[in-house]
């Protein structure tokens, strides 16, 4: 995916496509190149935009979900976005939630995969070694349920982050943030449509948070795809993207007749 960065004030981003915006938040190991599929389908119908989220640029003390809301509110108030579809996936999602519980007026509509704030596995009770890039290889292979979705450039994206010290401490400030920043008795709360999509294989978020968060989050659907992951925008791109384009058209500005 070769798309011009751009840059507004501090913020970095990608932008491409007309029409409603379709901002996408991308999670802890995340980068732009997991939403590859969904931004190559969707910028022919909508503005498609998704920022660069400084997991390693906040200092220790807002390293937390709640200082990367704080830039994503920044970062729609600096480009003036309106009628937003806000989609986010593992903690992105989680970066969502928190953005459209405080500030819901120019979200249009929510869309979760693989969302934490309920609850989430981690990497794991203990941390690995630095540099041990088999242990690095299989916990990348379990976010999908087919591990060949774990290519070698992805592996080596993850195994270069957690061999940096700085950077570990700051993904384990994330994930502690994530695990105390419980959303569960405020989600009655979101008056959006929400679209849940939810892999059946998903072993951080099980099938469970997402039948959870259908229960909790009024104006919501759910659809979970089988033979799928943690993150289904990477491994059934296709599917993905049906599910969300049907939920899009439904949720779309209405047309004006002269």
């Amino acid at each position: 995916m070769q798309y011009e960065i751009k840059q507004k004030d501090k913020f970095k981003y990608i932008e491409v496509g007309e029409g409603e915006p379709l901002l996408l938040l991308h999670g802890l190991f995340g980068a732009l190149s997991n939403f590859k599929d969904l931004v190559e389908h969707f910028r022919l119908t909508h503005k498609v935009i998704v920022p660069m989220l400084p997991l390693f640029d906040l200092d220790i003390f807002h390293t937390s979900v709640g200082g990367l809301e704080k830039h994503v509110q920044k970062f729609i108030e600096t480009l003036d976005l309106h009628n937003i579809h806000l989609l986010g996936n593992s903690l992105g999602g989680h970066v969502a939630l928190v953005h459209i519980l405080k500030h819901p007026e120019r979200i249009k509509t929510l869309i979760l995969t693989g969302s934490s704030g309920l609850f989430e596995n981690g990497m794991g009770d203990t941390y690995p070694k630095r540099g041990d890039y088999e242990y690095i290889r299989k916990k990348t292979e379990m976010t999908f349920y087919d591990p060949k979705v774990a290519s070698k450039e992805l592996v080596d994206e993850v195994f270069e982050i957690t061999n940096n010290r700085l950077k570990v401490i700051k993904i384990i400030a994330l994930a502690k943030s994530a695990i105390r920043n419980n959303l569960g008795e405020e989600l009655n709360q979101i008056q959006q449509p929400t679209l849940l999509i939810w892999g059946n294989n998903d072993i951080i978020t099980p099938p469970f948070v997402g039948r959870e968060f259908n229960k909790l989050i009024p104006n919501s659907e759910l659809h979970i795809i089988d033979h799928c992951g943690h993150a289904p925008m990477m491994e059934v791109p296709q599917e993905f993207n049906e599910v969300l384009s049907r939920f899009l058209t439904k949720h779309s500005e209405p047309t004006v007749v002269a």
